[in-house]
């Protein structure tokens, strides 16, 4: 495979923005991108694994769905990648996929919300398998419009009355050697944000969740809000966006020690909950894109295990859920081989914490249906 295909890929892509997500049509602040990278398949299919306990059910409780200049990922797609797995359901959170085209400015993000709505109802007509995808729907708005945010929350529960689930506005800011195109007019401080937080109360009103995504710098951040509003679920993501990368490559052990103390904080916050997984971005600086072949879920289970038991071990499994972030992480791996880390992770846990991990947090969180 030239090198085209595989290690110069991402980079000519720009896959240094957010959690590498394209931020085309994103909240003010953030930067568009034109471009996409998509996993390469044939790269991918270097390493095979078969799935392990392939009768565990699994909510997976975080993957998107876009249509992208070059990269499509819509339901046929996440359908293959999961086959391997018995994934019951999933959730879909926000990825600047599908706005509207036109109308209010702040309200085009309800057009995500329809896209996955139609999506929903489509795969839960039992024509595309047993999994159930989109059971639970995550959008978003902006936050910072304060009191005028709730004709966005409410068209947003109306777009998807049975799925809605919570918002997600992303707090993802790091430095320029980290997130070259990030605008400089992007608040490094978004949830401390007074404005941010008249929106952030009227979550509670309409009982949705929030989705922490940030990186490990700001972990304290949410901390804060978390303290703030005790009665608002918070889901920490991505295990706070631990930086690889820029002015923090070759500093790992630095970076988790001050990611464990951060960590350990929040933790003791009885209103969040945390997502176990999204570690497999660019961002995150393994470069696992950059090998000759894919991981094996032993090697994704050395190189990630540390992060993964200090986070059980201070949330403990029934405030833990493990997520596939997906298919931002397929930039990294396939689906099976990452949901074989987390069985070989959790073979010495008791069957309900397993359960737990795997599916019972993620139903409870998000008031899901048993499927």
């Amino acid at each position: 495979m030239s090198d085209i295909t595989r290690r110069n890929f991402v980079r000519q892509a720009g896959l240094y923005t957010a959690g590498g997500l394209a931020l085309s049509g994103a909240l003010p602040g953030l930067v568009s991108k034109s471009a996409q990278a998509q996993p390469v398949p044939d790269w991918l299919a270097l390493t095979n694994e078969p799935a392990l306990e392939p009768e565990l059910p699994i909510i997976d409780p975080h993957h998107h769905l876009w249509d992208r200049p070059g990269n499509l990922y819509m339901l046929e797609h996440l359908l293959e990648d999961i086959r391997a797995h018995n994934v019951r359901q999933t959730v879909f959170v926000e990825c600047t996929s599908m706005y509207r085209a036109d109308g209010p400015e702040e309200l085009r993000v309800v057009g995500e919300t329809e896209f996955v709505q139609g999506v929903a109802a489509k795969s839960a007509s039992g024509l595309y398998g047993d999994t159930r995808v989109a059971t639970g729907i995550v959008g978003t708005a902006d936050l910072r419009l304060g009191d005028r945010v709730t004709p966005v929350l409410e068209a947003q529960i109306a777009a998807s009355p049975q799925r809605f689930r919570g918002i997600r506005h992303r707090a993802a800011w790091a430095d320029k050697t980290v997130l070259p195109n990030l605008s400089p007019n992007a608040p490094q401080h978004i949830l401390l944000d007074p404005d941010f937080r008249k929106g952030y109360a009227h979550l509670r009103t309409y009982g949705l969740s929030f989705e922490g995504w940030l990186y490990h710098t700001h972990i304290a951040d949410l901390t804060d809000l978390a303290h703030a509003f005790p009665d608002t679920t918070i889901i920490f993501n991505h295990l706070g966006g631990p930086i690889g990368v820029g002015s923090y490559a070759g500093r790992r052990d630095e970076v988790f020690a001050a990611w464990k103390l951060d960590v350990a904080e929040l933790a003791k916050c009885p209103n969040v909950v945390a997502k176990v997984g999204g570690i497999q971005m660019v961002v995150n600086g393994y470069g696992w894109h950059e090998q000759e072949r894919p991981p094996t879920s032993d090697q994704l289970l050395a190189a990630n295990r540390d992060w993964y038991n200090y986070t059980i071990d201070q949330f403990g499994p029934d405030r833990c859920m493990f997520e596939s972030n997906f298919p931002v992480d397929k930039l990294s791996c396939s689906y099976t081989v990452l949901w074989n880390q987390f069985k070989k992770l959790t073979s010495g846990y008791s069957a309900d914490e397993r359960a737990a991990m795997f599916h019972d947090t993620a139903m409870r969180v998000y008031r899901l249906p048993r499927v």
